[in-house]
């Protein structure tokens, strides 16, 4: 391994819009989304919808980005990336931005879980029983069943359109040390199924009034081999994992894991990381994708994409010269589609570093992974997965 002996003094930030697609990929027939188009669909729904300072980064000038009108002179580099990994969920976009490339999906149970599972979950806990067992948002479940939860002792299990494994229980009925073994004895039931997390999710409240507590817990399947996250802390380069980063890779490869309540909090955290630390920010903003991406709200993404846009020159003027800024997305999940699932897309690619001239196009880049390529080569560390773009956009004539 060789380093960059000025890499521990400088600064990248990666913000990963959840779900902020931008058209299909070239597969996504196999994945039953023809025709899917998260930001493009999002922008016809809404009348004068704009993203002026994304635009002028140059996400309207991203091939495929029709609906926002292109800049003459975009601030950053701009392109859109292919996921090669096979599946559309949070975890396999994200691993494939640090190099780890899925040749098998992980497994999603949109039905609710079979015997195989629950049999031994409920032997092996004692819970004598279970509610739910189907994909839900977890605000909308605990309405549906919190109060039967409350009188029965059941716990509420529940999936998403990601690979998880989710239990439910109120804080007055279930110890959370209780929740927490249980947590613990599902992982090893429903991992090898292809499960990616099981989460804990304690809540408190009274029938109509219930509210998710802090004391989320995560228990996730850690990445199988070494990430650039892994490489770039061993030289010396601190990670800071800000949302749910630090859940998705288990810890592996973050130095410090910073929880937000929503994206507002996700931006404040990411302006505080700036101001205090050099390193690596990962930054992920998950509203986009769970309250309305899933909940099939294209005026509240939109309104959404709207107050980060208003909020992205915080974030460029905090910068300093030479700090480098991607902006991202994981998957699609296009609020105008059927059903309530994810979306194979292609992913925008903005990569800004403060101080040098206008931007360059990118291309369609093969893999996510030129986004861990990238950051490895910016911080001088090596690495061998994805194809880096940093000469492209640090090294352009004005």
């Amino acid at each position: 391994m060789t380093t960059n002996p000025d890499g521990q003094g400088k600064r990248a930030v990666i913000i990963v819009l959840d779900s902020v697609g931008i058209g299909e990929l070239p597969d996504a027939a196999a994945y039953g989304d023809t025709g899917s188009d998260t930001l493009g669909h999002i922008a016809a729904s809404i009348e004068g919808f704009d993203l002026p300072n994304l635009r002028a980064l140059g996400l309207g000038n991203i091939e495929g980005v029709a609906q926002l009108e292109a800049v003459e002179r975009p601030a950053a580099g701009f392109g859109r990336m292919t996921e090669v990994s096979h599946g559309k969920d949070t975890a396999t976009g994200h691993w494939e931005f640090v190099g780890i490339i899925l040749d098998e999906p992980f497994m999603t149970f949109p039905e609710g879980f079979g015997p195989d599972i629950l049999d031994p979950f409920i032997e092996q806990t004692g819970v004598g029983g279970v509610l739910g067992n189907k994909a839900s948002s977890g605000t909308v479940i605990l309405d549906e069943l919190g109060e039967e939860h409350m009188r029965s002792g059941y716990p509420i299990v529940y999936t998403s359109a990601d690979p998880v494994f989710q239990i439910a229980a109120h804080e007055d009925v279930v110890p959370l040390e209780t929740l927490y073994r249980w947590c613990e004895l599902a992982y090893d039931i429903v991992i090898p199924k292809g499960q990616s997390r099981v989460i804990a999710r304690p809540f408190v409240g009274t029938p109509g009034n219930f509210k998710r507590t802090a004391n989320r817990k995560d228990f996730t399947f850690p990445p199988p081999r070494e990430t650039v996250l892994d490489r770039i802390s061993k030289a010396g380069v601190r990670v800071t994992g800000v949302g749910k980063i630090g859940n998705i890779y288990a810890q592996q490869g973050i130095d410090d894991d910073i929880h937000t309540d929503d994206n507002d909090d996700g931006v404040a955290q990411t302006l505080a990381c700036i101001g205090d630390r050099t390193g690596l920010i990962f930054t992920n903003l998950v509203d986009f994708d769970a309250l309305f991406g899933h909940r099939r709200d294209p005026q509240g993404y939109g309104r959404a994409l709207e107050r980060f846009d208003a909020q992205l020159p915080s974030i460029l003027d905090a910068l300093e010269p030479g700090d480098l800024l991607l902006i991202t997305a994981d998957h699609g999940n296009d609020p105008t589609y059927r059903g309530t699932d994810h979306t194979r897309e292609y992913v925008p690619i903005l990569a800004y570093v403060k101080g040098m001239p206008a931007g360059v196009a990118l291309g369609t880049r093969a893999t996510f992974a030129d986004v861990g390529a990238t950051v490895a080569a910016y911080f001088g560390v090596d690495w061998e997965i994805g194809e880096s773009f940093l000469e492209l956009i640090a090294h352009r004539e004005d």
